[in-house]
């Protein structure tokens, strides 16, 4: 039901207390600039033998890589690209040797189609290619191997398979030939991964509703096809010896439509081949349960073939994200990390002993929202946190002679930097590395440290969010923000994001403090972090908009606080969180006084499924009934009760969400005259790759928020008419 008025003289009595100080004419203690100039790493690679690191640093738009050698790790710039032209280092990795650096340069890899396609957010006349490079790790110019992505190198370190344009194409490392196509198979060609010896290579052919494994060996001997069936077959991870593969077997598309509305199990199950042979055996099965079905955290499955006979993985069948190890002869998995805790950014050991991963887990009840590094050995329960404390840590690798463990490190004021220490030992600090690449004008000791705040939302649902604070000061009851995250599936965190979309998300937060603004950042159910009830909620998404429970049940806290002005709590947020942001202010304008929506989603009855239209003969069960929640999950389908203002934000080579969506909401706000302003950005895509344009975007929605959450005259309206305010 609607909030109820104030009554009429604690109304006045609170009109009497509030500062009537327009927000904007509070000067910042930094500016947008300065916050967002921090450098991210990224790519964080080691050789297979020695002690040779390599990363990715986006500094202000210009992306280099990085290279540092043992014990010293002394950084030194391998790459000098100095525009900020929007162009992604990825797939940077070290020959075994440590003598080469191979990275991709180009192609947008967090979108959700094309995205090996160029990207031009510079708008040059002449586009870019999304290129193969290498360069000594000396140093040196960097020479092309190939246009194409997802670079591999041989074990031999003499050569570079990626992927173009769904085939297999092989090159020189030293590019000193042309890169070649190995084969033309029927389907899309992905996931190559050379033997142990390099002499042939697994790859997955992915064929639309099935999908095979294959072996090239050379132009001589056809493809090997292992164990083809209906079933998608992915992840092939060679046996240290080479004779056999473990793989992932799920079910290929097919069947009666189902029932929309009902959650399923998504089956999967562990495999193993031999590759000469062909015969293939399953390991393990996952569980027939929810829990039990393909994990969607980072790197899915997680498959590695270790060491001593032992296959690891990942599985979500107990609740949470846990790791597993089992025979490679099959067995029952041993649980290699209990707890209420989540495993992410997990790699395999050299000498593949341990797995290293970053985890919300530690002695520290607020650990929970952190990551910290925690090793585990393949053949027992035995997880070690690595880096306990009250900073952040992810993104670990070991080095080739297993001495030292180098992983990517900040705090709630430092933002991320590259680190050392040693891989065997005791718990301790690690030794940061390029922290002379933090500029002289970032604000770090301006930074606050954000407050954990943990509440309920109308069915019970706990939910856990981060509370950043103006600096003392300033308007006895203040304006608010809600920040949602996108995804769904992510979290936000007690500090900077291992994540360059969230780290510009925190740096977007500190600055709006700054000005003056309470931001509380929500991690709404959908999310990951706290198992697998919270992260696959009931009636959400499409099918309910739950989540969305979440985002109303933040504002209302808010409201309710006594540092906080009721009249004056925006929202906002991209991607999903720009979903979020708008069905706030269409189905709470009277909580939500404005809101900033970036490239968000509108209308949901659109890609459902050919079980869906009506001129199908076999439809899903539910059908009539899915796009009915569908369309009242959707933000358009409340636009009668939409009064707030909006800026709705949205770069036209988005791949991620389509650009039609905010073109759509424009049109249905203008025709029922609703309160907006937009901003296009032009040529570049959903994550906005060039620095100036996250720059532009933040300042626009600060901006924003400034006049539309100033006491002036606005606000004193909005008091009048008792919108916001609550008992």
């Amino acid at each position: 039901m609607p909030p109820r008025r104030l009554p009429a003289d604690l109304f006045f009595l609170f009109l009497a207390t509030s500062f009537f100080q327009p927000l904007a004419a509070q000067p910042p203690g930094f500016t947008f600039e300065q916050v967002k100039s921090y450098p991210f790493p990224h790519e964080l690679r080691a050789a297979a033998t020695g002690s040779r690191i390599v990363w990715g640093m986006n500094e202000q738009g210009q992306r280099n890589l990085y290279a540092a050698d043992g014990p010293e790790f002394t950084p030194r710039m391998l790459t000098n690209y100095r525009r900020d032209d929007g162009q992604e280092l990825s797939g940077a990795s070290l020959s075994p040797d440590g003598h080469w650096v191979v990275y991709s340069r180009g192609g947008d890899f967090g979108s959700n189609w094309d995205r090996d396609v160029p990207v031009n957010p510079t708008s040059d006349p002449v586009p870019p290619r999304v290129q193969i490079w290498s360069l000594p790790f000396e140093g040196g110019e960097p020479r092309v191997l190939g246009e194409g992505t997802n670079p591999v190198i041989s074990p031999r370190g003499d050569r570079v398979a990626f992927v173009r344009g769904g085939q297999i194409w092989v090159a020189p490392i030293d590019g000193s030939h042309p890169a070649r196509q190995l084969f033309s198979g029927r389907g899309s060609q992905g996931d190559p991964r050379w033997s142990p010896d390099g002499s042939r290579i697994a790859f997955v052919s992915s064929r639309g509703d099935h999908a095979f494994l294959g072996v090239y060996t050379d132009s001589l001997t056809p493809i090997a096809w292992l164990a083809p069936t209906f079933n998608r077959d992915g992840s092939p991870r060679w046996s240290p010896d080479g004779t056999r593969l473990a793989f992932v077997r799920r079910p290929g598309a097919g069947g009666p439509p189902d029932s929309i509305l009902v959650r399923r199990h998504n089956p999967w199950a562990v495999w193993t081949v031999d590759v000469v042979s062909g015969e293939a055996r399953q390991l393990w099965k996952a569980p027939e349960t929810l829990a039990g079905s393909v994990p969607t955290t980072h790197g899915g499955t997680n498959l590695h073939w270790a060491a001593g006979g032992r296959i690891a993985f990942l599985s979500y069948h107990d609740g949470w994200p846990h790791l597993y190890s089992i025979p490679e002869e099959g067995g029952v998995p041993l649980l290699l990390t209990p707890g209420n805790y989540m495993a992410e950014h997990i790699v395999l050991t050299p000498d593949g002993r341990h797995l290293v991963f970053s985890a919300n887990t530690g002695d520290d009840p607020l650990d929970i929202d952190r990551r910290h590094v925690v090793k585990v050995p393949v053949d027992r329960a035995a997880p070690q946190v690595m880096t306990p404390g009250v900073g952040l840590e992810w993104m670990p690798v070991v080095t080739g002679d297993g001495a030292t463990l180098a992983l990517i490190s900040a705090t709630a004021q430092r933002p991320p930097l590259p680190a050392v220490m040693p891989f065997a030992g005791a718990e301790g600090a690690p030794r940061l590395l390029a922290a002379d690449r933090i500029p002289a004008a970032f604000p770090s000791g301006a930074l606050v440290t954000p407050r954990q705040v943990v509440f309920q939302s109308s069915d019970g649902t706990t939910v856990h969010a981060q509370r950043f604070d103006p600096p003392a000061g300033g308007p006895v009851r203040r304006p608010a923000i809600v920040y949602i995250h996108g995804g769904p599936p992510r979290q936000m965190l007690l500090g900077w994001h291992y994540s360059d979309y969230y780290a510009n998300a925190y740096a977007t937060n500190q600055y709006l403090a700054s000005r003056g603004f309470v931001v509380l950042s929500v991690n709404y159910r959908l999310g990951i972090g706290y198992g697998h009830e919270f992260h696959q909620a009931l009636q959400a998404g499409p099918n309910g908009a739950s989540e969305y429970l979440d985002i109303r049940a933040a504002g209302e806290w808010l409201a309710r606080q006594p540092d906080i002005d009721p009249a004056r709590i925006g929202v906002y947020g991209g991607s999903y969180g720009g979903y979020l942001t708008a069905m706030a202010l269409g189905r709470d304008s009277r909580l939500f006084a404005a809101g900033v929506d970036i490239h968000g989603v509108h209308e949901r009855t659109g890609g459902r499924g050919s079980a869906l239209r009506p001129d199908n003969y076999e439809r899903a069960p539910d059908a009539e009934r899915a796009l009915d929640v569908a369309w009242e999950s959707s933000p358009v389908a409340y636009l009668d009760s939409w009064t707030s203002p909006v800026l709705v934000i949205h770069a036209d080579d988005d791949r991620n969400v389509r650009f039609s969506q905010s073109t759509d909401l424009v049109r249905r706000l203008e025709r029922r005259g609703i309160p907006h302003e937009t901003l296009v950005v032009v040529d570049d895509t959903h994550h906005f790759l060039r620095h100036s344009n996250w720059v532009r975007v933040g300042k626009a929605a600060a901006d924003f928020f400034a006049r539309k959450l100033g006491v002036g005259k606005e606000g004193a309206e909005r008091r009048e008419q008792g919108i916001g305010n609550r008992e």
